[in-house]
């Protein structure tokens, strides 16, 4: 039986053009760039665009490959992307030293995501110290009555814009308690961040112009907090971050404690505000999948994982080739800036079968890479799963009949969305919900 999903890509290939279409200026994609993914990938896995001298790699064993090869692709331009600039040309087969000697005039350098082995590694592994499973775990019950917090503010109205709302100020407290921001302060982020470009997309910058270092507003906060815990230590958590080691057991400088601390902050929240803004869309749209997870909230992991595979939060991730290499048999000559769709691979049908479809009990959802893969995995996905876990479980016991505003989205026949206008990310900027509030016990 032919697949839906595949008539959809027979349909749709047709209307697309990979040699003409521009992904990083043409606004069309930003609401559905996932038929021009399926365009790319049907033309090539590893696909040489002729735009900013990129290359496409949306399959799924492909994109995995590069993630686990460290030592061929340097993670230096991972944030801007095609963008990347150095003094000198980026010539012969191995421009590796030209890397090292020149990644600290690219924007973002300073944080671990645009880090390579073993600067990564040292980096990461302060950070790991605060994500362990206990801490995590120890976290749902503030998780728990933050939620009900949060959901205290609108439930009543029967009505909410769901991101703001809900979502930012939620995944953002969580990581301030993460962190061991003072619950004093709380209110001093939140403002933050309202005013901030930074939830806005970590570097997605303007038109190929790549902000610096959206966080230096957090730098500095977080430089106060580290410094203060270090001449007077406290039994709190930025007091752990502040005396931890190296695995070598030096002490970090301020400046890198500071910076894992602000990067978790931004990044983390945007990746639970996305998936929690896509996984309540998917059930407003589907309201017999709401009684289906009240039912049995054991599915809602399952749900979550799927959600993450379909509109995976990080459209696309870039490494640039430090040595000439190959991608599943496709040339890649040193320097190339190499384009990661995480996007595209989650929707492979060579590891996922009717990949446009969402199958609740998909067998293989949870591997997909919306959170990537190897040293540069999202160290904060486990994080974003609870947070996600907790926030359903608490909306689907407080509401009932979750749906879509007609005034704000338009008819069933005629959905309008908006998403951010970034490359780099995939989100709703706006979800307007309605629903019943949830009778007292029940």
């Amino acid at each position: 039986m032919l697949c839906e999903c595949t008539a959809f890509l027979e349909m749709e290939t047709a209307l697309n053009d990979w040699q003409t279409i521009d992904f990083f200026t043409d606004e069309s994609l930003v609401e559905d760039p996932y038929p021009y993914f399926d365009d790319l990938r049907s033309a090539c896995p590893v696909l040489p665009l002729p735009h900013l001298g990129v290359v496409a790699v949306t399959g799924y064993d492909e994109v995995n490959f590069v993630y686990r090869d460290t030592e061929a692709f340097s993670s230096c331009n991972s944030v801007v992307g095609p963008y990347a600039t150095f003094p000198v040309p980026l010539e012969g087969d191995d421009v590796s030293e030209i890397v090292a000697r020149y990644r600290d005039q690219l924007p973002m350098h300073e944080h671990m995501v645009t880090m390579d082995p073993p600067d990564h590694t040292r980096e990461r592994g302060l950070l790991m110290r605060l994500l362990t499973p206990k801490r995590l775990k120890g976290t749902e019950e503030f998780m728990s009555r933050l939620a009900d917090q949060q959901l205290d503010e609108f439930v009543a109205d029967g009505h909410c814009e769901f991101i703001g709302s809900y979502a930012q100020p939620f995944a953002m407290l969580v990581v301030a308690s993460v962190l061991g921001v003072p619950e004093e302060d709380h209110q001093r982020f939140v403002e933050g961040f309202g005013l901030s470009k930074a939830p806005g997309g970590v570097g997605a910058g303007e038109a190929g112009n790549p902000a610096a270092n959206p966080l230096a507003w957090l730098d500095e906060w977080f430089t106060d907090y580290i410094e203060d815990r270090r001449r007077q230590p406290r039994d709190d958590v930025l007091t752990e971050l502040a005396l931890a080691t190296y695995p070598d057991g030096s002490t970090p400088e301020v400046t890198s404690v500071v910076r894992t601390s602000t990067f978790l902050f931004a990044a983390g929240q945007e990746t639970t505000a996305r998936l929690l803004a896509a996984a309540l869309k998917h059930l407003a749209e589907h309201p017999g999948l709401q009684e289906e997870l009240r039912a049995n909230r054991d599915l809602i992991p399952g749900f979550l994982e799927e959600v993450l595979r379909v509109e995976s939060p990080v459209k696309t991730d870039f490494r640039l080739t430090r040595r000439s290499t190959s991608i599943a048999g496709v040339d890649i000559a040193a320097g190339t800036p190499v384009m990661l769709l995480n996007g595209a691979a989650n929707r492979d049908p060579r590891r996922f079968e009717c990949p446009n479809d969402f199958q609740l009990a998909r067998p293989n959802a949870q591997a997909h890479i919306a959170f990537g893969r190897g040293a540069h995995s999202c160290p904060g996905g486990p994080l974003a799963r609870a947070e996600s876990r907790v926030s359903l479980e608490r909306i689907l016991d407080r509401t009932r009949n979750i749906r879509l505003s007609e005034e704000h989205h338009g008819p069933p026949d005629a959905r309008r969305f908006n998403y951010e206008p970034t490359w780099i990310l995939r989100g709703l900027t706006k979800l307007y919900l309605e629903f019943e509030p949830a009778e007292a016990g029940k």
